[in-house]
Protein backbone atom coordinates (compact mmCIF):
# COMPACT_ATOMS: atom_id res chain seq x y z
CA UNK A 1 0.00 0.00 0.00
CA UNK A 2 1.13 3.53 -0.79
CA UNK A 3 1.81 5.58 2.32
CA UNK A 4 -0.69 8.41 2.87
CA UNK A 5 1.91 11.18 2.94
CA UNK A 6 0.28 14.00 0.92
CA UNK A 7 -2.18 16.53 2.33
CA UNK A 8 -3.34 17.73 -1.11
CA UNK A 9 -3.49 16.25 -4.59
CA UNK A 10 -3.77 17.65 -8.12
CA UNK A 11 -5.42 15.81 -11.01
CA UNK A 12 -4.63 17.14 -14.50
CA UNK A 13 -1.08 18.26 -15.18
CA UNK A 14 -1.30 20.53 -18.19
CA UNK A 15 0.21 23.99 -17.70
CA UNK A 16 -2.34 25.30 -15.18
CA UNK A 17 -2.42 22.08 -13.18
CA UNK A 18 1.36 21.70 -13.17
CA UNK A 19 1.88 25.29 -12.08
CA UNK A 20 -0.71 24.97 -9.32
CA UNK A 21 0.93 21.76 -8.10
CA UNK A 22 4.32 23.50 -8.02
CA UNK A 23 2.79 26.42 -6.12
CA UNK A 24 1.27 24.08 -3.56
CA UNK A 25 4.52 22.14 -3.15
CA UNK A 26 6.52 25.33 -2.57
CA UNK A 27 4.45 26.29 0.49
CA UNK A 28 5.48 25.12 3.95
CA UNK A 29 3.42 22.22 5.26
CA UNK A 30 2.19 20.96 1.90
CA UNK A 31 3.05 17.62 0.33
CA UNK A 32 1.44 17.21 -3.07
CA UNK A 33 0.24 14.04 -4.78
CA UNK A 34 -0.03 14.32 -8.57
CA UNK A 35 -1.96 12.32 -11.14
CA UNK A 36 -2.56 12.64 -14.85
CA UNK A 37 -4.47 10.33 -17.18
CA UNK A 38 -1.30 10.10 -19.32
CA UNK A 39 1.37 9.00 -16.87
CA UNK A 40 4.17 10.46 -18.98
CA UNK A 41 3.05 13.97 -17.96
CA UNK A 42 3.24 12.93 -14.32
CA UNK A 43 6.75 11.53 -14.82
CA UNK A 44 7.83 14.66 -16.68
CA UNK A 45 6.65 16.98 -13.90
CA UNK A 46 8.25 14.90 -11.15
CA UNK A 47 11.54 14.65 -13.08
CA UNK A 48 11.65 18.34 -13.99
CA UNK A 49 10.96 19.49 -10.43
CA UNK A 50 12.59 17.15 -7.91
CA UNK A 51 12.67 20.01 -5.39
CA UNK A 52 8.86 19.84 -5.16
CA UNK A 53 8.87 16.40 -3.54
CA UNK A 54 5.79 15.33 -5.50
CA UNK A 55 4.12 12.01 -4.73
CA UNK A 56 3.31 10.54 -8.17
CA UNK A 57 0.48 8.11 -8.83
CA UNK A 58 -0.24 6.00 -11.89
CA UNK A 59 -3.80 5.00 -10.94
CA UNK A 60 -6.67 6.66 -9.13
CA UNK A 61 -6.47 4.04 -6.40
CA UNK A 62 -2.78 4.78 -5.87
CA UNK A 63 -3.55 8.52 -5.90
CA UNK A 64 -6.25 8.11 -3.22
CA UNK A 65 -3.99 5.91 -1.09
CA UNK A 66 -1.28 8.60 -1.11
CA UNK A 67 -3.60 11.23 0.41
CA UNK A 68 -4.11 11.82 4.11
CA UNK A 69 -7.71 11.92 5.32
CA UNK A 70 -9.85 13.81 4.68
CA UNK A 71 -8.48 13.33 1.17
CA UNK A 72 -8.42 16.57 -0.79
CA UNK A 73 -7.90 16.71 -4.56
CA UNK A 74 -8.01 19.65 -6.96
CA UNK A 75 -9.14 18.84 -10.52
CA UNK A 76 -7.49 20.93 -13.24
CA UNK A 77 -8.91 19.45 -16.44
CA UNK A 78 -11.02 20.72 -19.33
CA UNK A 79 -14.54 21.81 -18.37
CA UNK A 80 -17.53 19.67 -19.32
CA UNK A 81 -17.28 15.96 -19.98
CA UNK A 82 -13.63 15.54 -18.90
CA UNK A 83 -14.43 17.10 -15.52
CA UNK A 84 -17.43 14.79 -15.03
CA UNK A 85 -15.27 11.79 -15.93
CA UNK A 86 -12.60 12.67 -13.34
CA UNK A 87 -15.23 13.30 -10.66
CA UNK A 88 -16.77 9.91 -11.32
CA UNK A 89 -13.39 8.20 -11.07
CA UNK A 90 -12.49 9.97 -7.83
CA UNK A 91 -15.84 9.16 -6.24
CA UNK A 92 -15.01 5.48 -6.74
CA UNK A 93 -11.84 5.72 -4.62
CA UNK A 94 -12.73 8.49 -2.14
CA UNK A 95 -14.77 8.13 1.06
CA UNK A 96 -17.38 10.23 2.90
CA UNK A 97 -15.80 13.40 4.27
CA UNK A 98 -13.20 13.63 1.49
CA UNK A 99 -13.07 16.71 -0.74
CA UNK A 100 -13.08 17.04 -4.52
CA UNK A 101 -12.31 20.53 -5.85
CA UNK A 102 -12.98 21.60 -9.43
CA UNK A 103 -10.50 24.40 -10.14
CA UNK A 104 -11.46 24.82 -13.80
CA UNK A 105 -13.71 27.37 -15.49
CA UNK A 106 -16.93 25.41 -15.04
CA UNK A 107 -20.38 26.83 -15.64
CA UNK A 108 -21.80 27.43 -12.17
CA UNK A 109 -25.02 25.51 -12.89
CA UNK A 110 -22.89 22.46 -13.70
CA UNK A 111 -21.18 22.95 -10.33
CA UNK A 112 -24.56 23.07 -8.58
CA UNK A 113 -25.53 19.82 -10.32
CA UNK A 114 -22.22 18.13 -9.49
CA UNK A 115 -22.23 19.26 -5.87
CA UNK A 116 -25.71 17.85 -5.34
CA UNK A 117 -24.79 14.50 -6.91
CA UNK A 118 -21.48 14.13 -5.07
CA UNK A 119 -23.00 15.22 -1.74
CA UNK A 120 -25.25 12.14 -1.87
CA UNK A 121 -22.11 9.98 -1.57
CA UNK A 122 -21.02 11.86 1.56
CA UNK A 123 -18.07 13.39 -0.30
CA UNK A 124 -17.67 17.17 -0.37
CA UNK A 125 -17.57 18.86 -3.78
CA UNK A 126 -16.16 22.37 -4.18
CA UNK A 127 -16.26 24.57 -7.26
CA UNK A 128 -13.35 27.00 -7.01
CA UNK A 129 -12.75 29.83 -9.45
CA UNK A 130 -9.02 30.38 -9.92
CA UNK A 131 -7.91 33.57 -11.64
CA UNK A 132 -4.51 34.78 -12.72
CA UNK A 133 -3.64 32.50 -15.61
CA UNK A 134 -0.49 30.41 -15.71
CA UNK A 135 1.56 32.97 -13.75
CA UNK A 136 -1.08 33.25 -11.05
CA UNK A 137 -1.36 29.48 -10.69
CA UNK A 138 2.40 29.29 -10.11
CA UNK A 139 3.01 32.38 -7.99
CA UNK A 140 -0.30 33.10 -6.31
CA UNK A 141 -3.78 33.34 -7.83
CA UNK A 142 -7.02 34.89 -6.64
CA UNK A 143 -9.21 31.98 -5.54
CA UNK A 144 -13.01 31.92 -5.26
CA UNK A 145 -14.10 28.61 -3.65
CA UNK A 146 -17.68 27.59 -2.97
CA UNK A 147 -18.67 24.36 -1.24
CA UNK A 148 -19.72 23.32 2.24
CA UNK A 149 -18.59 24.86 5.51
CA UNK A 150 -17.10 21.47 6.41
CA UNK A 151 -14.87 21.43 3.35
CA UNK A 152 -13.65 24.98 4.02
CA UNK A 153 -12.21 23.89 7.39
CA UNK A 154 -9.71 21.63 5.60
CA UNK A 155 -9.40 23.50 2.33
CA UNK A 156 -9.17 27.05 3.69
CA UNK A 157 -5.63 26.85 5.14
CA UNK A 158 -4.34 25.10 2.00
CA UNK A 159 -5.79 27.70 -0.36
CA UNK A 160 -4.63 30.57 1.83
CA UNK A 161 -1.11 29.16 1.64
CA UNK A 162 -1.00 29.48 -2.18
CA UNK A 163 -3.17 32.53 -2.88
CA UNK A 164 -1.84 35.91 -3.91
CA UNK A 165 -1.42 38.38 -1.05
CA UNK A 166 -2.69 41.95 -1.25
CA UNK A 167 -1.96 44.38 1.56
CA UNK A 168 -1.14 41.49 3.88
CA UNK A 169 -4.31 39.50 3.17
CA UNK A 170 -4.56 36.28 1.11
CA UNK A 171 -6.77 36.70 -1.96
CA UNK A 172 -9.17 33.89 -1.12
CA UNK A 173 -12.44 33.70 0.77
CA UNK A 174 -15.21 31.14 1.20
CA UNK A 175 -17.64 32.65 -1.31
CA UNK A 176 -20.71 30.53 -0.51
CA UNK A 177 -22.19 27.10 -0.99
CA UNK A 178 -22.41 24.83 -4.08
CA UNK A 179 -21.95 26.95 -7.26
CA UNK A 180 -21.20 30.31 -5.60
CA UNK A 181 -17.46 30.21 -6.29
CA UNK A 182 -17.79 29.49 -9.99
CA UNK A 183 -20.61 32.04 -10.26
CA UNK A 184 -18.40 34.81 -8.86
CA UNK A 185 -15.51 33.70 -11.11
CA UNK A 186 -17.86 33.93 -14.10
CA UNK A 187 -18.82 37.49 -13.17
CA UNK A 188 -15.12 38.28 -12.67
CA UNK A 189 -14.47 37.11 -16.23
CA UNK A 190 -17.38 39.16 -17.55
CA UNK A 191 -15.94 42.26 -15.92
CA UNK A 192 -12.58 41.33 -17.41
CA UNK A 193 -14.18 41.33 -20.88
CA UNK A 194 -15.57 44.85 -20.54
CA UNK A 195 -12.42 46.17 -18.85
CA UNK A 196 -10.36 44.99 -21.82
CA UNK A 197 -12.88 46.35 -24.32
CA UNK A 198 -12.89 49.77 -22.65
CA UNK A 199 -9.10 49.88 -22.73
CA UNK A 200 -9.18 48.88 -26.41
CA UNK A 201 -11.64 51.67 -27.18
CA UNK A 202 -9.50 54.20 -25.30
CA UNK A 203 -6.45 53.15 -27.34
CA UNK A 204 -8.40 53.34 -30.60
CA UNK A 205 -9.80 56.77 -29.82
CA UNK A 206 -6.38 58.18 -28.97
CA UNK A 207 -4.71 56.69 -32.02
CA UNK A 208 -7.38 57.82 -34.46
CA UNK A 209 -7.95 61.16 -32.77
CA UNK A 210 -4.35 62.25 -32.23
CA UNK A 211 -2.31 60.20 -34.72
CA UNK A 212 0.04 59.08 -31.96
CA UNK A 213 2.02 55.87 -32.47
CA UNK A 214 1.50 52.77 -30.35
CA UNK A 215 4.80 53.50 -28.58
CA UNK A 216 3.62 57.01 -27.71
CA UNK A 217 0.27 55.67 -26.50
CA UNK A 218 2.17 53.12 -24.43
CA UNK A 219 3.70 56.03 -22.50
CA UNK A 220 0.21 57.46 -21.93
CA UNK A 221 -1.03 54.17 -20.46
CA UNK A 222 2.09 53.90 -18.31
CA UNK A 223 1.30 57.35 -16.94
CA UNK A 224 -2.33 56.41 -16.33
CA UNK A 225 -1.11 53.39 -14.38
CA UNK A 226 0.35 55.75 -11.79
CA UNK A 227 -3.06 57.23 -11.01
CA UNK A 228 -6.61 56.11 -10.24
CA UNK A 229 -6.60 53.71 -13.22
CA UNK A 230 -3.70 51.70 -11.77
CA UNK A 231 -4.32 48.06 -12.65
CA UNK A 232 -2.77 44.96 -14.16
CA UNK A 233 -4.63 45.42 -17.45
CA UNK A 234 -3.47 49.03 -17.86
CA UNK A 235 0.06 47.92 -17.01
CA UNK A 236 0.18 45.15 -19.62
CA UNK A 237 -1.51 47.39 -22.21
CA UNK A 238 1.49 49.70 -22.00
CA UNK A 239 3.80 46.70 -22.45
CA UNK A 240 1.91 45.35 -25.48
CA UNK A 241 1.78 48.73 -27.19
CA UNK A 242 5.54 49.33 -26.94
CA UNK A 243 6.44 45.88 -28.26
CA UNK A 244 8.10 45.92 -31.71
CA UNK A 245 7.71 42.96 -34.05
CA UNK A 246 11.16 41.48 -34.72
CA UNK A 247 10.27 40.27 -38.21
CA UNK A 248 8.85 43.49 -39.63
CA UNK A 249 10.04 46.26 -37.33
CA UNK A 250 6.43 47.39 -36.97
CA UNK A 251 4.54 47.77 -33.70
CA UNK A 252 3.41 44.28 -32.71
CA UNK A 253 -0.17 45.50 -32.28
CA UNK A 254 -0.22 46.39 -35.99
CA UNK A 255 0.70 42.88 -37.15
CA UNK A 256 -1.73 41.03 -34.86
CA UNK A 257 -4.95 40.07 -36.70
CA UNK A 258 -7.78 42.15 -35.26
CA UNK A 259 -10.00 39.22 -34.31
CA UNK A 260 -10.43 38.65 -30.57
CA UNK A 261 -10.94 35.14 -29.26
CA UNK A 262 -13.15 34.09 -26.35
CA UNK A 263 -13.49 31.06 -24.08
CA UNK A 264 -17.20 31.54 -23.33
CA UNK A 265 -17.30 32.90 -19.78
CA UNK A 266 -18.25 36.37 -21.00
CA UNK A 267 -21.21 34.93 -22.88
CA UNK A 268 -22.18 32.92 -19.80
CA UNK A 269 -22.20 36.14 -17.77
CA UNK A 270 -24.52 37.87 -20.23
CA UNK A 271 -26.84 34.86 -20.54
CA UNK A 272 -27.04 34.49 -16.77
CA UNK A 273 -27.67 38.22 -16.28
CA UNK A 274 -30.53 38.02 -18.79
CA UNK A 275 -32.04 35.15 -16.81
CA UNK A 276 -31.68 37.18 -13.61
CA UNK A 277 -33.11 40.33 -15.21
CA UNK A 278 -29.93 42.32 -14.55
CA UNK A 279 -28.63 44.78 -17.19
CA UNK A 280 -24.93 44.17 -17.82
CA UNK A 281 -24.82 46.20 -21.02
CA UNK A 282 -21.11 46.92 -20.85
CA UNK A 283 -20.22 43.23 -20.57
CA UNK A 284 -22.71 42.38 -23.32
CA UNK A 285 -21.22 44.96 -25.70
CA UNK A 286 -17.73 43.67 -24.95
CA UNK A 287 -18.83 40.13 -25.84
CA UNK A 288 -20.58 41.35 -29.01
CA UNK A 289 -17.52 43.42 -30.00
CA UNK A 290 -15.37 40.27 -29.93
CA UNK A 291 -18.02 38.49 -32.00
CA UNK A 292 -18.06 41.31 -34.55
CA UNK A 293 -14.26 41.33 -34.75
CA UNK A 294 -14.38 37.63 -35.64
CA UNK A 295 -16.55 38.08 -38.74
CA UNK A 296 -13.84 38.89 -41.34
CA UNK A 297 -15.98 38.18 -44.41
CA UNK A 298 -18.74 40.51 -43.28
CA UNK A 299 -16.27 43.20 -42.27
CA UNK A 300 -14.42 42.99 -45.60
CA UNK A 301 -17.66 43.54 -47.52
CA UNK A 302 -18.77 46.31 -45.14
CA UNK A 303 -15.73 48.51 -45.73
CA UNK A 304 -17.66 49.99 -48.63
CA UNK A 305 -20.47 51.23 -46.39
CA UNK A 306 -20.62 55.04 -46.10
CA UNK A 307 -19.29 56.73 -42.97
CA UNK A 308 -19.25 60.25 -41.53
CA UNK A 309 -17.65 63.17 -43.31
CA UNK A 310 -15.81 64.26 -40.16
CA UNK A 311 -12.76 62.03 -39.62
CA UNK A 312 -10.03 64.55 -38.77
CA UNK A 313 -7.74 64.62 -35.75
CA UNK A 314 -8.65 66.58 -32.64
CA UNK A 315 -7.56 70.20 -32.21
CA UNK A 316 -6.20 69.77 -28.68
CA UNK A 317 -4.64 66.30 -28.28
CA UNK A 318 -3.72 66.67 -24.61
CA UNK A 319 -7.22 67.76 -23.61
CA UNK A 320 -8.71 64.93 -25.65
CA UNK A 321 -6.45 62.34 -24.02
CA UNK A 322 -7.52 63.55 -20.59
CA UNK A 323 -11.17 63.30 -21.66
CA UNK A 324 -10.58 59.70 -22.76
CA UNK A 325 -8.92 58.90 -19.44
CA UNK A 326 -11.89 60.23 -17.51
CA UNK A 327 -14.36 58.45 -19.80
CA UNK A 328 -12.46 55.21 -19.26
CA UNK A 329 -12.63 55.59 -15.49
CA UNK A 330 -16.35 56.43 -15.49
CA UNK A 331 -17.15 53.50 -17.78
CA UNK A 332 -15.06 51.19 -15.59
CA UNK A 333 -17.12 52.23 -12.57
CA UNK A 334 -20.32 51.34 -14.44
CA UNK A 335 -18.86 47.97 -15.49
CA UNK A 336 -18.12 47.02 -11.89
CA UNK A 337 -21.45 48.40 -10.69
CA UNK A 338 -23.26 46.17 -13.19
CA UNK A 339 -21.09 43.18 -12.28
CA UNK A 340 -21.83 43.53 -8.58
CA UNK A 341 -25.54 43.93 -9.37
CA UNK A 342 -25.32 40.50 -11.00
CA UNK A 343 -23.56 39.06 -7.94
CA UNK A 344 -26.29 40.43 -5.66
CA UNK A 345 -29.04 39.00 -7.88
CA UNK A 346 -27.31 35.62 -8.16
CA UNK A 347 -26.90 35.42 -4.39
CA UNK A 348 -30.61 36.14 -3.91
CA UNK A 349 -31.66 33.65 -6.59
CA UNK A 350 -29.53 30.76 -5.34
CA UNK A 351 -29.51 31.47 -1.60
CA UNK A 352 -25.82 32.34 -1.27
CA UNK A 353 -24.45 34.61 1.45
CA UNK A 354 -21.88 36.42 -0.69
CA UNK A 355 -20.05 39.26 1.05
CA UNK A 356 -19.47 41.80 -1.71
CA UNK A 357 -16.68 43.67 0.06
CA UNK A 358 -14.77 40.41 0.54
CA UNK A 359 -15.04 39.65 -3.18
CA UNK A 360 -13.50 43.02 -4.05
CA UNK A 361 -10.71 42.29 -1.57
CA UNK A 362 -9.73 38.96 -3.10
CA UNK A 363 -9.66 40.54 -6.57
CA UNK A 364 -6.93 42.99 -5.48
CA UNK A 365 -4.15 40.51 -6.22
CA UNK A 366 -3.45 37.48 -8.37
CA UNK A 367 -6.32 37.95 -10.82
CA UNK A 368 -6.50 39.62 -14.23
CA UNK A 369 -8.72 42.51 -13.07
CA UNK A 370 -6.58 43.29 -10.03
CA UNK A 371 -6.50 47.02 -9.41
CA UNK A 372 -6.05 49.58 -6.66
CA UNK A 373 -9.57 50.70 -7.52
CA UNK A 374 -10.95 47.58 -5.81
CA UNK A 375 -10.12 49.01 -2.38
CA UNK A 376 -12.75 51.68 -3.03
CA UNK A 377 -15.33 48.96 -3.67
CA UNK A 378 -14.49 47.20 -0.40
CA UNK A 379 -14.79 50.52 1.44
CA UNK A 380 -18.13 51.28 -0.23
CA UNK A 381 -19.71 48.00 0.89
CA UNK A 382 -18.15 48.25 4.36
CA UNK A 383 -19.79 51.66 4.76
CA UNK A 384 -23.14 50.53 3.36
CA UNK A 385 -23.62 46.74 2.97
CA UNK A 386 -27.11 47.25 1.48
CA UNK A 387 -25.91 49.67 -1.20
CA UNK A 388 -28.49 49.63 -4.01
CA UNK A 389 -25.85 50.11 -6.72
CA UNK A 390 -22.10 50.55 -6.50
CA UNK A 391 -22.25 53.77 -8.54
CA UNK A 392 -24.40 55.29 -5.76
CA UNK A 393 -21.58 55.08 -3.20
CA UNK A 394 -20.25 58.60 -2.46
CA UNK A 395 -16.77 57.95 -3.87
CA UNK A 396 -18.07 56.57 -7.16
CA UNK A 397 -20.89 59.11 -7.43
CA UNK A 398 -18.34 61.91 -7.09
CA UNK A 399 -15.93 60.25 -9.54
CA UNK A 400 -18.61 59.96 -12.23
CA UNK A 401 -19.81 63.50 -11.55
CA UNK A 402 -16.27 64.74 -12.18
CA UNK A 403 -15.85 62.63 -15.32
CA UNK A 404 -19.25 62.83 -16.97
CA UNK A 405 -18.71 65.94 -19.09
CA UNK A 406 -15.53 64.43 -20.53
CA UNK A 407 -17.33 61.10 -20.98
CA UNK A 408 -20.09 62.75 -22.99
CA UNK A 409 -17.61 64.67 -25.15
CA UNK A 410 -15.77 61.45 -25.97
CA UNK A 411 -18.93 59.57 -26.95
CA UNK A 412 -20.19 62.51 -29.04
CA UNK A 413 -16.83 62.78 -30.79
CA UNK A 414 -16.75 59.04 -31.45
CA UNK A 415 -20.22 59.17 -33.03
CA UNK A 416 -19.32 62.17 -35.17
CA UNK A 417 -16.13 60.57 -36.48
CA UNK A 418 -17.38 57.00 -36.81
CA UNK A 419 -15.10 55.43 -34.20
CA UNK A 420 -16.90 52.43 -32.66
CA UNK A 421 -17.15 52.74 -28.87
CA UNK A 422 -19.83 50.22 -27.87
CA UNK A 423 -18.66 49.86 -24.26
CA UNK A 424 -18.15 53.60 -23.65
CA UNK A 425 -21.50 54.41 -25.27
CA UNK A 426 -23.57 51.69 -23.61
CA UNK A 427 -22.09 52.48 -20.21
CA UNK A 428 -23.09 56.12 -20.58
CA UNK A 429 -26.57 55.12 -21.78
CA UNK A 430 -26.97 52.84 -18.75
CA UNK A 431 -25.87 55.65 -16.43
CA UNK A 432 -28.39 58.04 -17.96
CA UNK A 433 -31.11 55.39 -17.83
CA UNK A 434 -30.36 54.65 -14.18
CA UNK A 435 -30.55 58.30 -13.14
CA UNK A 436 -33.60 59.21 -15.29
CA UNK A 437 -36.68 60.26 -13.33
CA UNK A 438 -38.92 58.75 -16.03
CA UNK A 439 -38.26 56.20 -18.78
CA UNK A 440 -40.14 55.36 -21.99
CA UNK A 441 -40.95 52.00 -20.42
CA UNK A 442 -44.38 53.49 -19.69
CA UNK A 443 -45.08 53.61 -23.44
CA UNK A 444 -43.71 50.09 -23.91
CA UNK A 445 -46.02 48.77 -21.20
CA UNK A 446 -48.92 50.57 -22.87
CA UNK A 447 -48.03 48.88 -26.16
CA UNK A 448 -47.84 45.49 -24.45
CA UNK A 449 -51.25 46.02 -22.94
CA UNK A 450 -52.66 47.03 -26.35
CA UNK A 451 -51.50 43.97 -28.31
CA UNK A 452 -51.37 41.34 -25.56
CA UNK A 453 -53.45 42.52 -22.59
CA UNK A 454 -50.31 42.40 -20.45
CA UNK A 455 -51.75 44.99 -18.01
CA UNK A 456 -50.07 47.97 -16.37
CA UNK A 457 -49.82 49.79 -13.07
CA UNK A 458 -50.58 53.48 -12.45
CA UNK A 459 -48.56 56.16 -10.70
CA UNK A 460 -51.60 57.57 -8.89
CA UNK A 461 -53.24 54.53 -7.28
CA UNK A 462 -52.63 50.94 -6.25
CA UNK A 463 -53.63 47.97 -8.35
CA UNK A 464 -53.21 46.49 -11.81
CA UNK A 465 -55.19 47.66 -14.82
CA UNK A 466 -56.07 46.93 -18.44
CA UNK A 467 -57.59 49.19 -21.08
CA UNK A 468 -60.27 47.63 -23.30
CA UNK A 469 -58.47 48.70 -26.48
CA UNK A 470 -60.77 46.76 -28.82
CA UNK A 471 -63.90 47.92 -26.99
CA UNK A 472 -64.89 51.25 -25.50
CA UNK A 473 -61.32 51.86 -24.21
CA UNK A 474 -62.44 52.08 -20.65
CA UNK A 475 -60.03 50.94 -17.92
CA UNK A 476 -60.76 47.87 -15.83
CA UNK A 477 -59.10 46.14 -12.88
CA UNK A 478 -56.92 43.23 -13.95
CA UNK A 479 -54.63 40.49 -12.70
CA UNK A 480 -50.95 41.40 -12.99
CA UNK A 481 -49.39 39.66 -16.02
CA UNK A 482 -46.17 41.68 -16.26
Amino acid sequence: MTEASANIGVVGLAVMGSNLARNLASREGNTVAVFNRSYDKTEHLVTEHPEAGFVPASTYAEFAASLQKPRTAIIMVKAGGPTDAVINDLVQVFEPGDIIVDGGNALFTDTIRREKAVRETGINFVGAGISGGEEGALNGPSIMPGGSDESWVTLGPILKSIAAVAEGEPCVTHVGHDGAGHFVKMIHNGIEYVDMQLIGEAYDLIRRGTGKTPAEISEIFAEWNRGELESYLIEITAEVLKQVDAATGKPLVDVIVDQAGAKGTGAWTVQTALDLGIPVSGIAEAVFARSLSSKPAQRAEATSLPGPSSTGTVADPEAFIEDVRQALYASKIIAYSQGFDAIVAGAEQYGWDIKKGDIAKIWRGGCIIRAQFLNRITEAYAENPSLQALVLAPYFRDAVATAQDAWRRVVIGAVETGVPTPAFSSSLAYYDGLRADRLPAALIQGQRDFFGAHTYKRIDKEGTFHTLWSGDRSEVDAVDTH
